[in-house]
């Protein structure tokens, strides 16, 4: 420690000098030293001194203090002279925050640093120089003593950054992120001292004086204080962002990852599109391997050191066959998101109270160590209320014109004001939506305007995202080359109401916004379930109050995600298709083994559902695509028959144990196997669709034994759909080989009353409240509960029926499930029949 009175030589601080410290190491200090180190260092001096026994990896370094900041502008009268320039701030009026700004800079800029603290400063720098042996002795004992006093100033040393930290910072309700000077790969005793002094000066950039303007910090009550800690040299290798929440949906129970290559400026910034990665935290802590979900970024340019013209750093293009790979190996990922949650639970336990946190890490290609680098409050999810529910949703659709990363569930609109260049912000109108390249702190002033915002470049966690939903707008990052066709002054819609992907609309769509107080909902007897079909919705759709999921459909995830024939997949080599061959190459990139990719794609998707809802049941109901469906997909009409009549032909449990098909289906037991072994979700429920005879589901279970998935094993239980008279009549027998049903009422109207529910000339007659069909529905009720199987009905026609939902209520049936948008509605009229039965039987 070095005080204004004197320097010391060892690391081990008297308690009372403390407050009077101009520089403490990061050993010296942990989270209580907000006021003395500011949010960031305090931080990580709390990490390094609590966290390193679990193996959380922090470079160290030391921190000028805030005594050192206001010790230099007391002493230098620079107080007086600055509150004289902000006596007539306007932070509204971007013309005067900016001349503000610039005249506060130059004061700081422009006044030396005291003796005592430049000495401090030096002679820190040198003592972590010798830490990491960077003395350079065999070199200067080569040189005169006016050459040695160069070199030192300029060469002699390690790398590091130079990171601001203000008292006003990284705190649980504002976040500041950005709105001070970093500087990375600073080397050398002048530069260090240089980067420092610009750091100082950085508590009066422009968006720091607007951010406190916001958030209500007075200016003068705000320190500063310096890190300087040993560079990572993650420009060899790779960095990123990482949060232990879900940035969009506040989903508690996922770890977002993102990661590009070289220093991690670019991700923060939005400068590239990082990949993403999610990792489940429950079964993580339990010793499995959740990653959800793995997305590719484009990842276009790197920044690295710039050994030669003055910079520091520089951007350099990454070569196509590093783009095209993702930048993390599982085993990083997995070493990431536990070093997530361990710094959750620490701060969670500092703060008695839950806190997710915002992490930015690096990798080390020197040493390919990990590191964190910074660890902060995440600052809006965890202060949105639980107990209101929210929706937006559109009334109707138009043209896209780009889409990317939802950031948020809302909706903005308003006209496009483009802007490319950060000297025509004064041209931003309150109310437009901003559409650029990316944003930087310096854009925030105009942000905090701004209906919505729309970039090119940038992740999840990138500035632009951090900052809207801080502020509570509507952000679409990533949008590509597609934003190039936008015009200035142009009317749009932009919805990231609609789930993972944002879509940005031609005009000014209607929209409605909904609101649900939680608290008050009742509790029912009968289960209230939910039909999800996109897994990138699951996270925000597990808000909705609900017991788990009752119809998941694999068919979905292998349309919209997989998009090829598994049997294209598992026969690449023999598919006559030119056209096919090219575009599955083009998916499937990356995948020597082709049919890993179906594994992979439909592993992820039904893994994104369990997680999401766990530990509730999820029931995957197992393929069922007929075979013109399956003909559509990439590489199809090679292996799939010409039926007259599809929809009662080649389907469901037939295709699973026909080797025609079987090793295809070996495949979808693969990813259910995966899901429940390796990542630990076992609150997953297989169930068959269209399964004729009890010989047939015989056959499957079989079928699916022999790939890993038997009954009974690991809590394995397997549910039948119920849609057929077959299944009716037989329903004793199914009972005895499935551990459930669901009642699909749609076939089973269909094939009951014998019409097609698609031909408009029928259409009339199909009604699931027809009494041939309710019998049957009472059957199957009343069967599987002396069978003592669960049962439940996956249809419409409760959601529609009113009379319907308490028909199945009455019968007793054990769940409803409905599509999201009904089940809100469903809980209260099942809670209104449930009470009039308890009224009854008093």
């Amino acid at each position: 420690m070095y005080t204004a009175k004197q320097s010391e030589d060892n690391l081990n601080l008297e308690q009372g000098s403390r407050e009077q410290a101009l520089v403490l190491w990061y050993e010296e200090v942990g989270i209580d030293d907000i006021h003395l180190v500011g949010g960031k260092n305090a931080s990580l001096g709390e990490m390094i001194r609590q966290l390193a026994s679990q193996g959380v990896n922090v470079p160290t370094g030391f921190a000028t203090t805030a005594y050192a900041f206001r010790y230099f502008m007391e002493r230098a009268g620079l107080d007086d002279r600055l509150r004289e320039l902000f006596s007539d701030l306007d932070a509204e009026n971007l013309s005067n925050l900016q001349e503000r700004g610039r005249q506060a800079r130059a004061m700081v800029l422009h006044t030396p640093f005291p003796p005592e603290l430049e000495t401090a400063i030096i002679e820190a720098y040198t003592k972590l120089c010798e830490r990491y042996g960077a003395n350079d002795n065999d070199i200067c004992d080569r040189l005169t003593s006016h050459e040695l006093e160069a070199y030192r100033d300029y060469n002699c040393g390690v790398d590091v950054a130079v990171r601001s930290s203000a008292t006003a910072e990284d705190l649980p309700d504002a976040s500041f992120a950005g709105q001070q000077e970093t500087y990375l790969n600073v080397y050398g005793i002048k530069p260090v001292l240089e980067a420092c002094h610009r750091c100082f000066a950085s508590l009066f950039t422009d968006r720091a004086i607007s951010y406190r303007a916001i958030k209500g910090f007075d200016h003068f009550d705000v320190a500063l204080s310096v890190g300087v800690q040993k560079m990572v040299r993650s420009d060899l290798a790779t960095s990123g962002v990482m949060f232990s929440i879900d940035t969009e949906t506040g989903f508690k129970n996922a770890a977002l990852i993102t990661a590009a290559y070289g220093l991690g400026e670019n991700v923060v910034q939005g400068a590239v599109t990082p990949d993403e990665y999610l990792v489940f935290k429950p079964t993580l802590k339990e010793g499995f391997r959740p990653i959800l979900d793995k997305r590719l970024g484009s990842k276009e340019i790197k920044m690295i050191y710039d050994e030669g013209g003055g910079k520091l750093t520089k951007n350099v293009p990454v070569p196509n066959r590093d783009r095209t790979k993702f930048a993390l190996s599982d085993d990083e990922i997995i070493t990431l998101a536990r070093w997530a949650c361990i710094i959750e639970d620490h701060y969670s336990a500092v703060h008695g109270s839950y806190s997710p946190m915002d992490v930015e890490w690096a990798k080390d290609g020197q040493t390919g160590e990990l590191f964190v680098v910074q660890a902060r409050p995440e600052t809006v999810q965890s202060r949105r209320s639980s107990n209101v529910l929210r929706q937006y949703r559109l009334l109707e659709k138009g043209e896209i014109l780009a889409t990317g990363r939802a950031v948020g569930d809302l909706i903005g609109q308003g006209q496009a004001r483009i802007i490319q260049d950060i000297e025509k912000l004064a041209e931003f109108q309150a109310g437009e939506v901003l559409i650029t390249d990316k944003t930087d702190p310096d854009w925030e002033p105009i942000m905090k305007k701004a209906a919505a915002v729309v970039t090119k470049h940038g992740g999840r966690t990138c500035h632009a995202a951090i900052i809207a939903r801080e502020l509570g707008i509507p952000a679409i990052v990533g949008c590509g080359s597609r934003l190039d066709d936008l015009k200035d002054g142009q009317e749009i819609t932009v919805s990231c109401a609609e789930g993972d992907e944002g879509q940005v609309y031609a005009g000014l769509l209607p929209f409605e916004v909904d609101e649900v107080q939680l608290e008050s909902l009742p509790e029912t007897r009968t289960k209230i379930l939910m039909n999800v079909g996109n897994p990138q919705e699951a996270f925000g759709l597990a808000s909705i109050p609900s017991d788990g999921v009752g119809l998941a459909r694999s068919e979905f995830i292998i349309a919209n995600h997989i998009q090829i024939h598994p049997l294209a997949l598992l026969h690449f080599e023999e598919l006559q298709d030119k056209a096919a061959k090219w575009d599955i190459s083009n998916l499937t990139e990356g995948y020597d083994n082709k049919a890993d990719y179906f594994v992979d794609k439909l592993t992820r998707g039904i893994a994104m559902l369990a997680a999401a809802f766990y530990p509730k049941p999820v029931i995957v109901r197992m393929s069922d695509l007929k075979s013109n469906e399956y003909a559509n997909l990439i590489g199809g009409k090679q292996f799939e028959p010409h039926e007259e009549n599809p929809m009662m032909g080649w389907r469901g449990a037939s295709r699973y144990y026909d080797p025609r098909y079987a090793e295809a289906f070996g495949l979808e037991c693969t990813a259910h196997r995966r899901v429940r072994e390796d990542m630990g979700l076992t609150n997953v429920i297989p169930m068959i669709p269209f399964c004729r005879t009890p010989e047939e589901g015989q056959r499957v279970l079989a079928e699916m034994a022999k790939h890993g998935l038997k009954q009974g094993e690991n809590g394995l239980q397997v549910y039948v759909m119920c849609e057929l008279p077959s299944n009716v009549e037989l329903v004793d027998e199914f009972a005895q080989i499935f551990d459930g049903f669901s009642i699909g009422s749609n076939d089973l109207t269909q094939l009951t009353l014998g019409l097609d529910r698609d031909s408009d000339l029928v259409a009339h007659l199909f009604d699931e409240r027809n009494e041939a069909v309710k019998r049957k529905i009472r059957r199957v009720i009343e069967t599987a509960k002396q069978f003592n199987r669960k049962v439940g009905i996956c249809g419409q026609a409760p959601s529609d029926y009113p009379d319907f939902a308490a028909f199945l209520v009455e019968l007793g049936i054990d769940s409803i499930s409905l599509n999201p948008d009904s089940v809100l509605k469903m809980l209260l009229e099942v809670a209104k029949t449930e009470a009039a039965i308890e009224q009854r039987e008093r």
